[in-house]
């Protein structure tokens, strides 16, 4: 068997990237430079790191983010309350597997999505599935799939990542579809998979947003006492434009 008819077997098992590779080297003679066992490592690894990346660029797309973030832009700099060691240790997604959950509160324009997605991007690159959400979007989409029947379809799409990024919460009061809604969600991930929520009303204040004091207390009861908590404070960051 001939070096073309090698290349387009590898093609054809979908091994891209080594056949790529491959072709390189051969048009370079570089591949007698190294051993039959070097060579097989150096395509095994390059057609590995190719299926990593293409996983994680997978997982990015499917988050929705509203912005591509890494962990190395946060900005410990800034006085906003904001506990570099206590982060750091978050970055590691300990809490992750551990099934925990994170709240980040403050006022406008502190990073608190900038933070949350920056968290999430880096759950994607270590192979969690991750779903970022505005809070009341998705609130509104899930009462439309009530009506037209896709409802239990949907949360299941929504309870089936690893991590729940839940932005903006609280902002408008919930009505008892929209708390009924909520409880779904956060009773299904409770103690099975985390969920990040930022919000700019203080947990203190969450009983009057959600409403009823019934399905109030099973979700606070559920979310805030398994929650790692980062309450930002401070000037707003789009003013300085750093985040």
């Amino acid at each position: 068997m001939n070096n073309t008819q090698t290349c387009e077997k590898l093609r054809a098992m979908r091994l891209q990237a080594m056949a790529e590779l491959h072709e390189q080297y051969l048009a370079s003679n570089q591949n007698a430079s190294v051993t039959t066992d070097e060579y097989l490592a150096l395509l095994t690894d390059h057609q590995w790191e190719a299926r990593q990346h293409q996983k994680s660029s997978r997982l990015l797309k499917q988050a929705h983010f509203k912005q591509r973030i890494s962990l190395e832009e946060i900005n410990y700099a800034q006085q906003r309350n904001l506990d570099k060691n206590m982060f750091q240790r978050l970055a590691t997604l300990d809490f992750i597997a551990k099934k925990e959950n994170l709240i980040i509160t403050g006022p406008s324009g502190l990073g608190k999505s900038f933070m949350s997605q920056a968290l999430g991007h880096q759950a994607c690159m270590e192979e969690y599935k991750v779903l970022y959400q505005n809070t009341g979007r998705m609130l509104k989409k899930l009462k439309l799939a009530k009506v037209d029947g896709t409802y239990l379809k949907e949360l299941r799409k929504i309870n089936h990542v690893h991590l729940l990024i839940l932005d903006d919460f609280g902002l408008q009061a919930m009505d008892n579809q929209a708390r009924e809604t909520m409880l779904d969600i956060i009773d299904e991930r409770y103690q099975q998979q985390s969920t990040i929520i930022t919000s700019q009303i203080p947990v203190s204040a969450w009983y009057d947003v959600i409403g009823e004091g019934t399905i109030a207390d099973a979700i606070l009861d559920r979310l805030v006492n398994s929650s790692h908590r980062i309450d930002l404070k401070g000037e707003s960051m789009r003013k300085l434009k750093v985040l």
